[in-house]
This record gives C-alpha cells, structure tokens and sequence, in this order.
C-alpha cells in the first residue's frame, strides 16, 4: 500500500498522511483535516472543567504550519472544526482573523458536523454536507459496516502497541486501503483506540493499518500488533 515516494494507495487514489494528522492529496493540491474542536477550552471551562483556554491558538498554529508546509490550493475541514454553536462568539479577535487568512488563501470547505451543524458566518470559506472528489468521498461521520473512497473523521482514532515492555498510545490514521478515517486534528480532542467497538464491521481487519503519529513521521502498524486500552 505505500509507495516509493511516501504515498499510500487509497480507493485509486495517491495520498500522504501526514505527521500533523492531516491527509495530503497532492494530484489534487488538497488538504484535509478532521475534529479541529476550536473552542473545546473555553466550553470545557464554562462547565466547571477548567482547561487552558489555549487550544484554538495551538491548533491554528499547527494548521497554519502544515497549509505553509504542503501548499494546496484546496483544504477540506471534516466536521466539528468548532467545538459547539457558540464556538465562533468565544474567539479572540486575532484568532478570528488567522481563521480568516486561511480560508482567504486557500479554496476553503466547512463539511458540517454533529458539533456544527451550522458552521459560524463571517470567517470565510464554504459550508457543505459533503464532497465527492474522483475516487473519494469526504464527509464527517464515517457510514456504517465497509465503504470505498470514503474519507471520515468523528472517532479521533489512535492506536496502542507494546515496546519494550511498556505501552505506546498516538493519535493515528486507520485505513484498510479502501477507507481512511482521520486523527483528531484539534488540540485537545483526545482519542478512541482503533480496536474499540465503534469501528466494528468497518475495516478488514486483515489489510487494516494504524498509521501512528510521531515526530515528523507515521509509523504503520498492522492490526495484529495492536493492544486495546
């Protein structure tokens, strides 16, 4: 499934993942990334679970990183880019206005999600349910049982293996070659281990793949080295 340049192939199609967490079509100058959860601080705080409300900071920076890094000319958000409805009100001026020069740059899609599904006006880019490219399918909430081409979010997997004694849990891609759903790109997502219950049926478990986020690499990491939490 990997090629000689770094690319796996997915449904037809020639991706990367990234070491950000995000998927890099480079065919098609696209960019996407999924659960960016802006404001997922300042709604925890306001329900007495008190966090740094610095995590939309961070994630732009890493988005911004990562836009710079690849340049695409297109960038899909999967859903829950924002963390509630109310999200866009709790935003620092200057956040707003990095948000802004994002979706300015670049042909910018909002796929709403079950945390927006009425993405905030007034920050640019286009709102969609949605979007076929070629081969693929973009959407927030992966379907039910197998699917081809179909790229998701919503679950913020990660993956846990044995070294050395001690375990090992990142953020991660899963695919099986014929789907792929993304890490949680968002500061303080977390994430639910790719054996859990709620990816039953959706891989086959035999070509499925953990791509493990490092430093500045993925690690792919067959189904059968995988330790539930």
């Amino acid at each position: 499934m990997l090629t000689r340049d770094g690319l796996i192939h997915l449904s037809g199609a020639a991706v990367r993942l990234d070491w950000s967490g995000a998927l890099h079509w480079p065919e098609e100058e696209l960019l996407v990334v999924a659960d960016l959860h802006f404001e997922k601080g300042t709604s925890q705080g306001m329900r007495g679970r008190f966090l740094p409300p610095y995590d939309t900071r961070t994630t732009l920076g890493a988005l911004e990183e990562v836009v710079r890094r690849l340049s695409p000319k297109r960038v899909i958000a999967l859903g829950d880019s924002f963390h509630d409805r109310a999200a866009d009100g709790r935003l620092m001026e200057g956040e707003r206005n990095r948000i802004r020069a994002l979706t300015a740059a670049v042909d910018w899609l909002w796929i709403t999600g079950n945390h927006d599904p009425e993405p905030p006006e007034g920050l640019g880019g286009q709102s969609v349910d949605i979007v076929a490219i070629g081969p693929l399918v973009f959407r927030h909430e992966p379907g039910r049982g197998r699917q081809t081409g179909e790229i998701a979010g919503h679950l913020h997997p990660c993956a846990r293996v044995g070294v050395r004694g001690r375990a090992l849990r990142r953020r991660a891609f899963v695919s099986d070659g014929a789907r792929c759903i993304l890490p949680a790109f968002g500061a303080y997502t977390g994430g639910l281990n790719v054996l859990d219950d709620a990816y039953r049926g959706m891989f086959d478990r035999v070509r499925m793949i953990a791509w493990m986020i490092g430093d500045q690499r993925v690690y792919p990491v067959r189904g059968p080295m995988l330790v539930p939490d």
